[in-house]
């Protein structure tokens, strides 16, 4: 990849705001690798290696103090890092009404938070979701040399390699044309693995889903000008389900309405690469096991990060 300055570099947005539901605890922070290692670690040990320049960490704001300790603070001094905060004050995105929730209003309205922190090209991921090194590659490669305001990306997993074996999944089901874009994109909450099938459940009916079909595991490359279209919908997705706890604001709305209003193109990124994460406590020991191989296969190194003697005490990457 070409010499790129740092203030050029494409931007990794990490969704970190969830609640843990399913999972039980604050799973962003969890250690899976053999020195505490956090799978967030792995994924941003992966960006910079792939070329991205800087992190935003979208959080709560009470998580602050946690996020920074855990990750944040480790990483290299070349790597810009921002924290964003994901909250209930909805009135800079112009809405009005005033809502009860024990919840944000999901991954849109969490990409939104971020706007003051990103003026480029940039990526969004999970916190709890491992992607592997071929994903952000793929998607740097990308951002540096094709992304527009009218062409922007996903990485498509093949849904077969991204369930869970203790549970339902949330997926993004995507119809991609020949030409390997996108062509509407639809959030499936309840997707599961049934006998010999995958299934998802809508409306208590069953749907067959073949195994390869392409689903976004929100590994999305955007320009800024995502958050002028979630300005736009956003407002009136509140006026239309604040009486719905609840209501979601996904991020595969956005680029769904894009491609049918024929505002952008998006290009599925395709990857064989098997996704593991931690949706439910009993996929810990799956994930635990799954980085080891790829520790014992030399793909990362024991100590994913590593601390020189230096006056600052600052912390570098182990390559």
């Amino acid at each position: 990849m070409r010499d790129i300055q740092t203030d050029q570099k494409p931007i990794l947005v990490i969704l970190a705001a969830g609640m843990a539901s399913r999972y039980g605890s604050a799973k962003q922070v969890e250690s899976f690798g053999p020195f505490g290692e956090k799978i967030i670690d792995y994924s941003i040990y992966d960006a910079i290696r792939a070329g991205f320049g800087k992190v935003v960490f979208v959080i709560r704001e009470e998580f602050t103090e946690v996020m920074k300790n855990n990750v944040g603070d480790k990483l290299p001094d070349t790597v810009e890092v921002d924290y964003v905060y994901q909250n209930f004050d909805l009135s800079k995105f112009g809405v009005e009404r005033i809502v009860e929730r024990q919840k944000p209003w999901g991954t849109g309205h969490a990409v939104m938070s971020a706007e003051e922190a990103v003026d480029r090209p940039f990526c969004v991921i999970n916190a709890d979701d491992f992607y592997g090194y071929d994903a952000f590659q793929k998607m740097a490669d990308f951002l540096n040399e094709r992304a527009s305001d009218q062409e922007m990306a996903l990485v498509g997993f093949e849904v077969g390699n991204t369930l869970s074996d203790f549970g339902y999944v949330s997926r993004g089901v995507c119809e991609v044309n020949e030409t390997d874009h996108l062509q509407s994109v639809t959030e499936r909450t309840n997707i599961y693995r049934k006998n010999e099938h995958i299934l998802y459940v809508q409306q208590e009916q069953e749907t067959v889903l073949p195994s390869k079909t392409r689903v976004s595991m929100n590994f999305w490359g955007f320009t800024p000008k995502i958050f002028e279209v979630a300005r736009t919908l956003f407002p009136i997705f509140v006026e239309q389900n604040y009486g719905n706890p609840k209501a979601e604001f996904f991020i595969p709305d956005l680029p769904d309405y894009m491609v049918k209003q024929g505002l952008a193109n998006f290009s599925v990124l395709p990857t064989g690469a098997k996704w593991f994460g931690v949706t439910y406590r009993e996929d810990k020991e799956q994930v635990q096991e799954s980085i080891k191989r790829l520790i014992d296969a030399g793909h990362y190194p024991q100590r994913l990060w590593r601390v020189k003697k230096v006056v600052d005490e600052s912390i570098y990457l182990d390559f």
